[in-house]
């Protein structure tokens, strides 16, 4: 048996200065709270989300439920062409300069937008701000068993200790300060216009544009937010405090004595319900990590002599930290999950297969579950599109917000690799929950899902084929995208899931669909061209950036009849040779991973997996970073997790930890079999 407690205590993460591109966060996967080297968001500069737009910062507070939209008249009719399609003429949500949008498509790709809530920081009394050099001697540690953030540092000399804490059920935030000179400071409770920017939360130049009213009560006070349709609340609750406003969107609080404690509960319609104490939040959060980590999947590497283990297991571990308190909501994530906005906080549905595939594989379920429900609520909105398609079922958009409305673009319209993830993810669950409880639930979802696909798909001289118009996952290819068509993995992925579905069909006590079995048995095969997989049967055929995602149609995709591995290994040792890697993305890593696992490649697993490139680079906080705008990465986090499962445990009828090497140690329990 693994000692969790030692496995989880040893990657406890510590902080001796500031790390510009790796504070660290408490949250519940609803809520999510991140501090700097104070234990607050004292120094949010310090951190930056670089966007020319507007820079932002990494230092926000973030809820599932914090949306908001500037005031617009558009809808998705002014940006519509037509387009030729083997079943006729089909409009399609376009945008053909992404760099000169009209009116319209602005505001349809900016709202609505992820809301920074507020700015929760250190100043000095007066409302002074604090430099970074005023603080000394920090050293602050996220102890991952019970999701507590500590830190102890000189403040002008004086020192000061603070505890972050987050509810783990409801969206409340916890702080203890202490200090001989308490009275030097204050915090600082500060509230932002939502931006439009790319990857800034908060516009603070629009103090006029929004509301913020100040109502005390007997232990605190509390703060009703209002910008255009948005509203919220936030209670605050003091122990050896006071405030003041400072401003039309700023308060103070200022304290007595050596120790103050404040509860800071966010609510998005109405009073944030029954109060609690910061000890009860600490108690809570201690005894929600002990239970997240003493059960579900655990990986040990400890034995294992490569000296790249150590490394891996600090990754597997602060990626289920992450993923648990960023991309376990009740909707799909943003790829920044609550910690920063990129594409202005919108989540891509194609990237939810690597956000959360891995809870289920992990024995989590419930964890993806609070969003994969999220698809029923878009459901209405999904058929509307495969309608206006002309299909049957529901097509599932790109790049949405809570709503689920699309985003303009050359490139995700035309996206179709995320309409098979419902699929998948359902059977996920199912293969975690039972066969019952889950048809129950999702039953629908696949149905839909299957009943597009299988209409989408064109009957052509080699089989069923896809498009045009139509961009691969590799998105290299948005300028053909009217030409674009039969991609490799696509074609794999269309074939394994219309197979999925007919056997859910049989779950529900429903007669095979004789459509979806036409189409899953006559996939047109991808294109071969010099002995490798071609990434689409369309010129330019295969460009060599981006995601290879020829090698995700055995790997990713399991086993179907229309993939040749002996061409698949080719493929691999293709791209392996001379890819582009500085243009890919963090979750290519673990998906070409699972390609050599399920090749019977352990070696160029592992190499895979922990490929020295930037963009496979793990931050000390466990972020997969990509780049100063995109320094918050989490499908890379999620995608090594559903590898690592792959890894360890295997698929149905596959062999025991067939991806790693036998000269690796790996201990694991609690993990599923992928199909």
């Amino acid at each position: 048996m693994i000692d969790r407690r030692a496995l989880v205590g040893r990657h406890a993460v510590e902080v001796t200065s500031v790390l510009p591109e790796s504070p660290l966060s408490v949250g519940n996967g609803e809520l999510c709270y991140t501090a700097d080297v104070t234990g607050l968001q004292t120094f949010p500069g310090l951190h930056p989300v670089d966007d020319p737009e507007g820079p932002g910062t990494l230092l926000a507070t973030m809820a599932s439920w914090g949306w908001h939209s500037v005031p617009g008249p558009y809808d998705l009719a002014a940006t519509t062409r037509t387009y030729r399609t083997p079943r006729g003429p089909v409009p399609y949500v376009d945008m053909a300069d992404i760099t000169r949008p009209s009116p319209a498509q602005a505001w349809l790709r900016a709202n609505p937008h992820r809301l920074d809530l507020a700015r929760i920081g250190l100043v000095a009394a007066g409302g002074r701000a604090l430099e970074p050099e005023d603080v000394s001697g920090a050293r602050q540690r996220l102890d991952l068993w019970t999701g507590v953030l500590t830190g102890a540092y000189r403040l002008r000399g004086t020192p000061f200790q603070v505890v972050t804490a987050c509810h783990p059920e409801r969206d409340v935030l916890a702080f203890r300060i202490e200090s001989p000179r308490l009275d030097g400071v204050a915090v600082r409770l500060a509230f932002p216009y939502g931006s439009q920017a790319w990857g800034n939360a908060a516009d603070w130049s629009r103090p006029q544009a929004h509301s913020s009213v100040l109502r005390p009560s007997a232990d605190g006070f509390t703060v009703a937010r209002r910008l255009d349709g948005t509203a919220y609340e936030v209670a605050v609750t003091l122990t050896g405090g006071r405030v003041a406003q400072a401003g039309p969107h700023e308060y103070l609080i200022t304290f007595d004595g050596t120790a103050a404690e404040l509860v800071v509960a966010f609510h998005p319609s109405g009073p944030a319900g029954g109060k609690t104490s910061f000890g009860e939040v600490v108690a809570a959060s201690e005894r929600h990590w002990e239970r997240f980590w003493s059960t579900g999947g655990a990986v040990d590497l400890s034995g294992s002599h490569d000296e790249r283990a150590p490394e891996l297991e600090r990754r597997v571990v602060l990626s289920q930290y992450l993923t648990a308190i960023h991309c376990a909501g009740s909707t799909p994530p943003a790829e920044t999950g609550l910690m920063a906005n990129s594409w202005r906080g919108r989540f891509h549905l194609e990237m939810h297969w690597w956000h959360a595939a891995h809870f289920p594989l992990w024995g989590r379920p419930e964890l993806l579950e609070r969003s994969l429900g999220w698809y029923a609520a878009i459901l209405p909105r999904a058929r509307g599109t495969a309608t206006a398609q002309g299909c049957p079922g529901a097509r599932w958009p790109k790049q949405v917000g809570p709503d689920g409305r699309e985003s303009p673009s050359p490139i995700g319209p035309f996206l179709v690799w995320q309409q098979p993830h419902p699929i998948y993810l359902a059977e996920l669950v199912r293969r975690a929950i039972g066969t019952r409880r889950a048809v129950a639930l999702y039953g629908d979802l696949v149905l839909e899902t299957a009943a597009f696909m299988a209409a989408f798909a064109v009957k052509g001289p080699g089989g069923y084929g896809l498009g045009p118009p139509l961009v691969p996952a590799q998105e290299s290819y948005a300028d053909v995208r009217a030409d674009a068509a039969d991609p490799a993995f696509e074609l794999a992925y269309w074939a394994w899931a219309l197979e999925t579905a007919q056997r859910w069909r049989r779950l529900l006590g429903l007669a095979p669909e004789p459509s979806w079995a036409e189409v899953a048995a006559g996939m047109a095969a991808p294109l071969v061209r010099d002995g490798v997989y071609a990434a689409m049967d369309a010129p330019p055929y295969t460009v060599r950036d981006d995601h290879p995602s020829m090698l995700y149609a055995l790997g990713f995709v399991p086993p179907t009849r229309i993939v040749d591995p002996g061409v698949m290994r080719a493929t691999l040792r293709d791209v392996l040779g001379d890819w582009n890697w500085e243009s890919t993305w963090g979750w290519d890593y673990p998906a070409i991973a699972m390609t050599a696992a399920r090749l019977g490649e352990p070696d160029l697993a592992v190499d895979a997996l922990l490929m020295p490139v930037a963009k496979n680079t793990y931050l000390p906080n466990g972020h997969n970073r990509q780049s100063p705008g995109l320094p918050v990465y989490l499908p890379g986090n999620g995608g090594l997790l559903a590898a690592v499962a792959l890894m360890a445990r295997g698929w149905d009828g596959g062999p025991p930890a067939p991806g790693f090497p036998a000269s690796w140690t790996v201990r694991h329990e609690g993990l599923h079999r992928l199909p």
